[in-house]
């Protein structure tokens, strides 16, 4: 019989060290995995369609639309009653910075093999990375606690709420130029599985107290 796994937030008290680092290095890898997948140009995950049709619309780095796109989330939280967290606020900062960053050094890909290399890599990456700083308890991310939130208000269940969600955002990237491809019908049916296989390897299992 397999074990339910715990991921509600605990408090920073709790194995400081390790569970910060952890989450940092998550937040760090999934940014860097996002890097990949844009650089891929075989199709995104819906928020990030909805990011890349923002940064061309408004000609600021992927990062910094990232990082606005989620405080703009958070403000969403504010009639849910949602409380954002250390990690809640480590996601705006870590991921927008770390995307911009590998960005600088990885090239748009033009050969269909690095294209289809840097696509798979960035979903099994992501998949790895989304396990690592959500396994660290430390608070969800701005569009984890959306969900999350819209879900507890409406009495509606998480798959229907996620998926009204992302089929919202990937509507307006498109619209706004977002590249939508093989690799978004990839992030969407890998992401749920590769990501529930990683958390029972790297979430932390300590106490509540």
């Amino acid at each position: 019989m397999a074990l339910t796994l715990d991921l509600r937030p605990v408090g920073i008290s709790h194995d400081t060290t390790r569970r910060s680092v952890q989450l940092v290095a998550g937040l760090a890898l999934y940014g860097g995995s996002m890097a990949m997948l844009t650089r891929s140009g075989l199709g995104l995950d819906p928020w990030d369609v909805l990011h890349e049709g923002l940064m061309k619309l408004t000609g600021l780095t992927f990062g910094t639309v990232t990082a606005l796109a989620s405080v703009a989330v958070l403000l969403l939280w504010i009639p849910l009653r949602q409380r954002p967290g250390i990690g809640t606020v480590a996601n705006i900062v870590v991921i927008s910075l770390t995307v911009d960053f590998v960005r600088l050094f990885l090239p748009e890909q033009d050969a269909l093999g690095w294209q289809i290399t840097n696509l798979v890599a960035g979903v099994v990456l992501n998949s790895l990375a989304a396990a690592i700083y959500v396994g660290a308890r430390l608070g969800p991310g701005p569009r984890d606690g959306l969900m999350t939130g819209f879900a507890a208000r409406t009495g509606k269940s998480i798959r229907f709420v996620r998926t009204v969600i992302e089929l919202t955002v990937l509507a307006a990237g498109w619209l706004l130029g977002g590249t939508v491809g093989v690799g978004t019908v990839l992030y969407a049916l890998a992401i749920g599985p590769l990501t529930q296989a990683f958390l029972p390897l790297v979430a932390w299992r300590g106490t509540r107290e």
